[in-house]
């Protein structure tokens, strides 16, 4: 009797983890033999929970996948899942859509959707890319900003010298931590000093 064993690869996020169990659930995967990978990219090929949920796949099982991504993300890696499904004589299902690895169609799928899932996320890169580069052209990227103002910087190091403030006083004032208010002083006091007109 063909049974289904499942596979998912989820982020840290609780939300993704549960929303795939879900899905899984729904597609008649027992719980008991559902095997997850935690926080793993799709191109790390240690993944010890697909290797379990190979492991446990028999002649006329089906491995269960939520969706391709998250079980390859590059050709050789799909073509190696694929093979394994082969020797095994088990089959794919991926969001209940069954394949076979062995035959010709299944053959034609495993060579040529994960070259679409890689061409998307090398697409996807160079749209961050290329955003990232018209927001620095706009001047709406300049890096991380000072939490402190030169002007409020001077009046730190000012209140400061008084010697009527603490650095916790200092640093509740200006909604800052006290390393930030370190930062400050310390860049004040080697920060070289005026040159005087006509001195030497």
């Amino acid at each position: 009797m063909s049974e289904s064993v499942g596979y998912a690869r989820c982020s840290l996020d609780k939300q993704d983890r549960a929303a795939q169990r879900e899905i899984l659930l729904g597609l008649d995967v027992p719980e008991d033999r559902i095997h997850p990978d935690h926080g793993l990219t799709g191109t790390d090929r240690d993944r010890p929970g697909l290797a379990q949920a190979l492991a446990a796949v028999r002649a006329g099982d089906a491995l269960v996948v939520p969706k391709l991504d998250r079980l390859a993300r590059s050709v050789p890696d799909a073509r190696d899942i694929g093979d394994s499904l082969i020797a095994r004589g088990a089959k794919l299902s991926l969001g209940g859509t069954l394949y076979d690895p062995a035959d010709a169609m299944g053959k034609t799928f495993f060579n040529v959707l994960p070259t679409f899932a890689e061409f998307e996320v090398d697409l996807l890169h160079m749209r961050t890319r290329a955003g990232m580069a018209v927001a620095r052209a706009k001047g709406k990227l300049r890096g991380k900003q000072p939490k402190l103002t030169a002007r409020r910087q001077s009046h730190l190091v000012q209140r400061h010298q008084s010697g009527e403030h603490t650095i916790a006083d200092l640093a509740e004032f200006y909604s800052v931590s006290r390393a930030t208010v370190y930062r400050v002083l310390e860049r004040h006091q080697n920060a070289p000093a005026p040159s005087t007109p006509g001195g030497q």
